[in-house]
């Protein structure tokens, strides 16, 4: 079926072309003449400034995500009409090809049913605008996604990974498990001696198969897209002012897939919500069958 649009440019053409009336043209092409006349009263200019807003702050995201960030801020437009504005306006971007594994060959990963269950931990690598070299490392907790560090340094020992989880430890403690790849620094004497001395059991991903620590890498996509690939950076100072202020709103406010699109701060505060809710409706549950048991017991008569 050709759509309305399509008969339209066809129209324009052989008037154009060959002086043709439009009623000759709208009975070629089998289009009505009020169709052609019609005039869209929708104004999509609100529309469009809100998409140029997005792409510009968040150049590497698809429709999709642009559309929850949209009805996150409150704004009630329907998908059909995002996408129609958004095709419009040029901003289809590309689809990546992707390679489909065999059926026997898809291990995705458990995610953890609460939070502190399992971290991932993973080390990424940039350059200064002199020329000098960094590491960042970046940790997430595998139940919400949330980015729990960030940190950007010259050099990343064992010593100073350690540091930087006990800076977590006092703010949120410490989960069961932390998954890493088998870098020098995550299988070092020092790093197995805290993990055992805190209660905490290391898991390595097979070497050469990084998708065995797959939330990190995912999140390793986002974060170079976002911040490696988007500046250049004279500073290590500079850098960690960046990658915070962008943590922060990570966590707040990005729609993730997985996540049901909510933000992984959402998303924790909602279920800890339910789990609460549950619990009471368990304990009403509870009383009321007590309640009801104590009734329906009678004394033996004799």
């Amino acid at each position: 079926m050709v759509k309305p649009s399509v008969k339209r440019t066809v129209i324009t053409y052989l008037v154009e072309k060959y002086n043709a009336s439009i009623e000759q043209c709208v009975t070629l092409v089998n289009m009505s003449r009020s169709s052609w006349y019609y005039t869209s009263k929708l104004n999509d200019n609100e529309v469009i400034l809100k998409l140029n807003e997005l792409v510009e702050k968040y150049p590497n995201r698809g429709f999709e995500n642009y559309y929850h960030r949209i009805r996150r801020e409150g704004y009630k437009w329907a998908w059909s009409r995002l996408l129609r504005v958004y095709r419009q306006l040029g901003m289809v971007r590309r689809a990546k090809k992707r390679y489909i594994l065999p059926d026997g060959e898809k291990k995705p990963l458990a995610q953890p049913k609460v939070q502190n269950e399992i971290w991932s931990m993973d080390f990424m690598s940039d350059a200064l605008d002199d020329g000098r070299s960094f590491r960042v490392l970046n940790v997430i907790d595998d139940y919400n996604r949330e980015c729990l560090i960030s940190e950007g340094s010259i050099s990343f020992p064992s010593a100073r990974v350690i540091r930087e989880l006990e800076q977590i430890k006092e703010e949120r403690g410490l989960p069961k498990y932390i998954r890493t790849d088998n870098g020098p620094e995550f299988i070092s004497k020092e790093y197995t001696q805290w993990c055992k001395g805190n209660g905490v059991t290391p898991v390595y991903a097979q070497p050469g198969k990084p998708m065995q620590n797959g939330y990190i890498e995912r999140f390793n996509r986002t974060f170079r897209e976002d911040i490696l690939d988007a500046y250049v950076f004279t500073s290590i100072k500079q850098f960690n002012i960046i990658s915070q202020k962008w943590r922060d709103e990570y966590n707040a406010y990005h729609p993730h897939g997985a996540l049901r699109h909510q933000s992984p701060l959402d998303f924790s505060n909602k279920n800890s919500i339910n789990e609460i809710k549950k619990e009471a409706a368990s304990r009403v549950f509870n009383n009321s069958n007590n309640e009801k048991a104590e009734k329906a017991f009678s004394p033996l008569k004799y």
